[in-house]
């Protein structure tokens, strides 16, 4: 539902929680000394800082969002609207937005359709193309034949629903030429209920941030490994000058991705079924990439 702007007169920034940042209207603010960092983050002044900031723009969505919510409510409109609020990307943080780390793909999906859907959490994967076909059936009408999304209103509903067994993400172009893997990147990954697999065909680029290779933030993990203060694990993923080719990754024993299970030979059914099955996913949607095929030497992709 749309509302016109001065009917509802809130005034937010657009592009919440966008950077850069600003010091306008925040109902929320963040001590960055107060924070428990993600494990992905090394511990630094200017990574809290910048942290805390993203977290007091969430908060500022949150509150105007809020605001939408309380109008639907003076109007007598809650009780028969589904309200559905979704993220274009994951944090604009390290491993986020422009990566297929878990930070960067698995974005916030809020559904609120009083009297029809249960309150509660759903472990279940949806992919953001699964939106189409839903609100199509919810209008009450057939998706198309050749839509690749799946409809998960039978889920809202709380009928018979088949969940996916996998989603798919790729990466490809950002903004600006291909100097990096902040501009472009050609990734691919296959997600499961417990492993996923990462496909990172320009695996000679090093890792670094979209939206603020430039920023005190970025620049302090460098400094910190120059002060003897980062640890392995850290260097490893943020400062190495290549990335490994594949990546597997248990979502259940290491939520953060830092643990690297390719290679172990106690993983070998898992890996090959996930890469069997991005294969196929990649053929099937006329991906231009080199499939991620077995090279003929493993060691010599790592």
């Amino acid at each position: 539902m749309l509302f016109r702007s001065n009917q509802l007169n809130i005034a937010t920034r657009g592009l919440d929680p966008h950077r850069g940042w600003d010091d306008a209207f925040h109902p929320h603010r963040h001590d960055p000394a107060k924070l428990k960092l993600p494990a992905h983050f090394p511990d630094t002044a200017a990574l809290r800082k910048d942290l805390a900031e993203y977290y007091d723009e969430v908060a500022r969505v949150d509150y105007h969002f809020g605001k939408v919510l309380e109008e639907l409510a003076k109007r007598g409109l809650s009780e028969n609207t589904l309200v559905l609020f979704i993220g274009d990307n994951g944090a604009s943080q390290l491993r986020g937005k422009g990566t297929l780390y878990e930070y960067g793909l698995n974005v916030p999906l809020l559904i609120r359709w009083p009297g029809v859907t249960k309150p509660g959490l759903s472990p279940v994967l949806i992919s953001g193309e699964d939106l189409a076909p839903t609100m199509l059936e919810l209008a009450g009408m057939k998706p198309p034949a050749n839509i690749t999304g799946s409809s998960f209103l039978s889920l809202l509903t709380g009928g018979a629903y088949t969940p996916r067994t996998y989603v798919f993400g790729e990466r490809g172009p950002h903004v600006g030429l291909p100097t990096g893997s902040a501009p472009f990147d050609q990734s691919r990954v296959i997600i499961g209920d417990r492993y996923k697999l990462l496909y990172n065909a320009l695996w000679q680029l090093p890792y670094a941030p979209v939206d603020f290779t430039g920023n005190p933030s970025w620049k302090s993990i460098a400094a910190a490994d120059k002060a003897g203060k980062l640890s392995a694990t850290f260097r490893r993923i943020y400062l190495a000058p290549s990335r490994p080719m594949f990546e597997l990754y248990d979502l259940q024993s290491d939520p953060s991705e830092l643990v690297n299970l390719y290679d172990s030979t106690k993983h070998v059914t898992v890996r090959e079924e996930l890469r069997k099955r991005l294969v196929e996913w990649m053929i099937l949607e006329r991906d231009h990439l080199p499939l991620p095929l077995p090279p003929q030497n493993e060691k010599s992709a790592h």
